[in-house]
Protein backbone atom coordinates (compact mmCIF):
# COMPACT_ATOMS: atom_id res chain seq x y z
CA UNK A 1 0.00 0.00 0.00
CA UNK A 2 1.22 3.62 -0.83
CA UNK A 3 -0.69 5.58 1.60
CA UNK A 4 0.98 9.05 1.35
CA UNK A 5 3.11 11.29 -1.23
CA UNK A 6 4.74 14.27 -1.66
CA UNK A 7 6.86 16.06 -4.09
CA UNK A 8 9.22 18.95 -3.26
CA UNK A 9 9.94 20.67 -6.26
CA UNK A 10 12.00 23.16 -4.54
CA UNK A 11 14.78 20.56 -4.36
CA UNK A 12 17.48 20.71 -7.59
CA UNK A 13 17.49 17.45 -9.60
CA UNK A 14 19.98 17.73 -11.76
CA UNK A 15 18.40 14.30 -13.56
CA UNK A 16 14.86 16.24 -14.75
CA UNK A 17 16.70 19.16 -16.00
CA UNK A 18 18.74 17.03 -18.81
CA UNK A 19 17.24 18.27 -22.03
CA UNK A 20 15.86 15.07 -22.45
CA UNK A 21 13.36 15.30 -19.44
CA UNK A 22 12.71 18.47 -20.65
CA UNK A 23 8.58 18.07 -21.08
CA UNK A 24 8.56 16.44 -17.83
CA UNK A 25 10.36 19.38 -16.05
CA UNK A 26 8.01 21.86 -16.86
CA UNK A 27 4.96 20.11 -15.80
CA UNK A 28 6.37 19.20 -12.50
CA UNK A 29 5.13 21.85 -9.51
CA UNK A 30 8.68 23.47 -9.63
CA UNK A 31 9.37 25.81 -6.12
CA UNK A 32 6.40 23.61 -4.51
CA UNK A 33 6.05 21.35 -1.82
CA UNK A 34 3.48 19.13 -1.96
CA UNK A 35 1.69 16.17 -0.08
CA UNK A 36 -0.84 13.56 -0.94
CA UNK A 37 -3.55 11.28 0.72
CA UNK A 38 -5.95 9.08 -0.81
CA UNK A 39 -9.69 10.20 -0.36
CA UNK A 40 -10.80 8.68 2.08
CA UNK A 41 -13.89 9.90 3.84
CA UNK A 42 -15.10 9.86 -0.04
CA UNK A 43 -13.72 13.27 -0.37
CA UNK A 44 -13.03 14.27 -4.11
CA UNK A 45 -11.42 16.90 -3.67
CA UNK A 46 -7.96 14.89 -2.35
CA UNK A 47 -6.03 15.04 -5.95
CA UNK A 48 -2.78 14.11 -6.74
CA UNK A 49 -0.69 15.80 -9.60
CA UNK A 50 -0.15 13.27 -12.36
CA UNK A 51 1.81 13.40 -15.86
CA UNK A 52 -0.40 12.34 -18.61
CA UNK A 53 -0.36 12.25 -22.07
CA UNK A 54 -3.21 13.75 -24.23
CA UNK A 55 -3.41 14.94 -27.98
CA UNK A 56 -0.06 13.91 -28.30
CA UNK A 57 0.79 16.14 -25.81
CA UNK A 58 2.64 15.64 -22.27
CA UNK A 59 0.57 17.72 -19.47
CA UNK A 60 -0.04 17.90 -15.76
CA UNK A 61 -3.48 17.68 -13.98
CA UNK A 62 -4.86 16.93 -10.62
CA UNK A 63 -6.74 13.52 -10.27
CA UNK A 64 -9.03 12.25 -7.16
CA UNK A 65 -6.36 9.87 -5.57
CA UNK A 66 -9.18 7.08 -5.61
CA UNK A 67 -9.71 6.04 -9.15
CA UNK A 68 -13.47 4.35 -8.42
CA UNK A 69 -14.72 7.65 -8.90
CA UNK A 70 -18.08 8.45 -10.84
CA UNK A 71 -20.00 11.80 -12.35
CA UNK A 72 -23.09 13.32 -10.79
CA UNK A 73 -24.91 16.73 -11.89
CA UNK A 74 -22.94 17.96 -8.55
CA UNK A 75 -19.35 16.62 -9.56
CA UNK A 76 -17.22 13.82 -9.09
CA UNK A 77 -18.34 11.20 -6.61
CA UNK A 78 -16.11 8.40 -4.57
CA UNK A 79 -17.01 5.10 -4.85
CA UNK A 80 -16.93 2.34 -2.21
CA UNK A 81 -14.16 -0.12 -3.43
CA UNK A 82 -10.85 1.04 -2.41
CA UNK A 83 -8.92 1.27 -5.30
CA UNK A 84 -6.26 3.83 -4.67
CA UNK A 85 -3.78 1.53 -5.25
CA UNK A 86 -3.97 -0.74 -8.29
CA UNK A 87 -1.93 -3.89 -7.40
CA UNK A 88 -3.64 -6.73 -9.11
CA UNK A 89 -3.10 -5.65 -12.57
CA UNK A 90 -4.13 -9.01 -14.00
CA UNK A 91 -8.30 -8.04 -12.81
CA UNK A 92 -10.52 -6.61 -15.56
CA UNK A 93 -10.77 -3.61 -13.70
CA UNK A 94 -8.09 -2.69 -14.60
CA UNK A 95 -7.51 -3.49 -18.26
CA UNK A 96 -8.50 -0.52 -20.00
CA UNK A 97 -6.60 1.80 -17.89
CA UNK A 98 -3.11 -0.34 -17.95
CA UNK A 99 -3.64 -0.57 -22.01
CA UNK A 100 -5.04 3.16 -22.78
CA UNK A 101 -4.28 5.35 -19.67
CA UNK A 102 -0.65 5.30 -17.84
CA UNK A 103 0.30 7.82 -15.75
CA UNK A 104 2.88 9.22 -13.75
CA UNK A 105 3.28 10.58 -10.11
CA UNK A 106 6.31 12.52 -9.98
CA UNK A 107 7.44 12.42 -6.00
CA UNK A 108 10.57 12.84 -3.41
CA UNK A 109 8.92 11.11 -0.71
CA UNK A 110 6.31 8.33 0.32
CA UNK A 111 5.02 6.81 3.27
CA UNK A 112 4.35 2.84 3.90
CA UNK A 113 2.87 1.43 7.23
CA UNK A 114 3.25 -2.18 9.01
CA UNK A 115 1.51 -3.46 11.82
CA UNK A 116 4.00 -4.58 14.53
CA UNK A 117 2.28 -6.37 16.78
CA UNK A 118 -0.84 -4.42 17.41
CA UNK A 119 1.08 -1.19 16.61
CA UNK A 120 0.81 0.65 13.37
CA UNK A 121 4.39 1.76 12.27
CA UNK A 122 4.80 4.31 9.99
CA UNK A 123 7.39 4.92 7.72
CA UNK A 124 8.64 8.23 5.81
CA UNK A 125 10.87 7.37 2.83
CA UNK A 126 12.40 9.98 1.37
CA UNK A 127 14.80 10.05 -1.76
CA UNK A 128 17.65 12.65 -2.37
CA UNK A 129 16.39 12.63 -6.53
CA UNK A 130 12.83 13.14 -7.73
CA UNK A 131 11.25 9.79 -8.81
CA UNK A 132 8.80 8.00 -10.63
CA UNK A 133 5.71 6.10 -9.82
CA UNK A 134 3.59 4.34 -12.43
CA UNK A 135 -0.55 5.25 -12.58
CA UNK A 136 -3.61 3.97 -13.72
CA UNK A 137 -6.32 6.56 -14.66
CA UNK A 138 -9.91 7.57 -16.07
CA UNK A 139 -11.03 10.74 -16.98
CA UNK A 140 -14.98 12.27 -16.63
CA UNK A 141 -16.27 15.32 -18.25
CA UNK A 142 -14.76 18.75 -17.81
CA UNK A 143 -11.39 17.42 -16.90
CA UNK A 144 -11.92 15.72 -14.13
CA UNK A 145 -9.78 12.63 -13.32
CA UNK A 146 -9.56 10.18 -10.66
CA UNK A 147 -6.40 7.61 -10.48
CA UNK A 148 -4.57 4.82 -8.13
CA UNK A 149 -1.22 4.24 -7.94
CA UNK A 150 0.20 1.27 -9.20
CA UNK A 151 1.68 -1.45 -6.30
CA UNK A 152 3.67 -4.77 -7.07
CA UNK A 153 4.34 -7.44 -4.80
CA UNK A 154 6.11 -7.36 -1.81
CA UNK A 155 10.26 -6.27 -2.65
CA UNK A 156 12.56 -7.43 -0.25
CA UNK A 157 13.89 -4.38 0.72
CA UNK A 158 10.93 -3.22 1.70
CA UNK A 159 9.30 -6.03 3.84
CA UNK A 160 10.75 -4.51 7.07
CA UNK A 161 8.09 -1.89 6.76
CA UNK A 162 5.53 -2.56 4.14
CA UNK A 163 5.37 -6.46 4.02
CA UNK A 164 2.07 -6.68 1.23
CA UNK A 165 3.25 -4.60 -1.17
CA UNK A 166 6.20 -2.65 -3.01
CA UNK A 167 5.50 1.05 -5.04
CA UNK A 168 5.41 0.48 -8.52
CA UNK A 169 8.71 2.41 -9.05
CA UNK A 170 9.42 3.52 -12.97
CA UNK A 171 12.69 3.54 -14.31
CA UNK A 172 13.91 7.64 -14.74
CA UNK A 173 14.82 7.29 -18.02
CA UNK A 174 12.89 9.91 -20.85
CA UNK A 175 13.09 7.11 -23.18
CA UNK A 176 10.70 4.88 -21.16
CA UNK A 177 8.74 7.19 -19.60
CA UNK A 178 7.72 8.52 -22.86
CA UNK A 179 6.68 5.19 -23.83
CA UNK A 180 5.14 4.67 -20.77
CA UNK A 181 2.83 7.74 -21.50
CA UNK A 182 2.58 6.59 -25.38
CA UNK A 183 -1.30 6.13 -25.63
CA UNK A 184 -1.14 4.61 -29.12
CA UNK A 185 0.94 1.47 -27.32
CA UNK A 186 -1.04 -0.88 -25.33
CA UNK A 187 1.51 -3.46 -24.41
CA UNK A 188 5.40 -3.36 -24.95
CA UNK A 189 8.11 -5.68 -23.23
CA UNK A 190 9.86 -3.01 -21.51
CA UNK A 191 6.64 -1.96 -20.23
CA UNK A 192 5.93 -5.35 -19.11
CA UNK A 193 9.49 -6.12 -17.95
CA UNK A 194 8.94 -2.71 -15.60
CA UNK A 195 5.68 -4.25 -13.84
CA UNK A 196 6.60 -7.97 -13.51
CA UNK A 197 10.03 -7.45 -12.60
CA UNK A 198 9.77 -4.62 -10.59
CA UNK A 199 12.39 -3.11 -8.60
CA UNK A 200 13.99 -0.13 -6.21
CA UNK A 201 15.14 2.19 -8.65
CA UNK A 202 15.41 5.68 -6.33
CA UNK A 203 17.78 5.25 -3.06
CA UNK A 204 15.36 5.77 -0.06
CA UNK A 205 16.31 7.34 2.96
CA UNK A 206 14.03 5.22 6.08
CA UNK A 207 12.61 6.64 9.10
CA UNK A 208 9.74 5.79 11.49
CA UNK A 209 7.58 8.75 12.75
CA UNK A 210 4.79 10.07 14.14
CA UNK A 211 2.84 11.12 11.55
CA UNK A 212 3.66 12.04 7.52
CA UNK A 213 2.37 15.38 8.02
CA UNK A 214 5.01 16.39 10.56
CA UNK A 215 7.81 13.62 10.48
CA UNK A 216 8.83 13.89 14.09
CA UNK A 217 11.33 11.20 14.09
CA UNK A 218 11.05 8.26 17.09
CA UNK A 219 14.82 8.55 18.43
CA UNK A 220 15.20 5.02 19.25
CA UNK A 221 14.24 3.93 15.54
CA UNK A 222 17.70 5.23 13.45
CA UNK A 223 17.32 6.58 9.59
CA UNK A 224 18.15 3.38 7.45
CA UNK A 225 19.09 4.08 3.57
CA UNK A 226 17.72 0.87 0.95
CA UNK A 227 20.18 1.51 -1.47
CA UNK A 228 18.84 1.42 -4.99
CA UNK A 229 18.82 -1.89 -7.14
CA UNK A 230 20.66 -0.28 -9.95
CA UNK A 231 23.30 0.24 -7.57
CA UNK A 232 24.12 -3.08 -6.69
Amino acid sequence: MCGYIEINGERPDPIMTQPSFEEFWQHLPVNEFNQYYPAFGQNPNRKIDMVIQEDGKIKRVKATWWFDCFDTSEGLMVGNRTTFNARNLASPFWKHALRNNRGIVFATGLGESKLVGKTKHQYYMQSDSIFALGALYQKFDNDQYSCAVITRDAHAKMEPYHDKAFPGFLPMQADFLKLWLDKSIARHPQIDQVLFEPKLYPTLHVQRVKTYKDKVAFKSTPMVTLQSDLLE
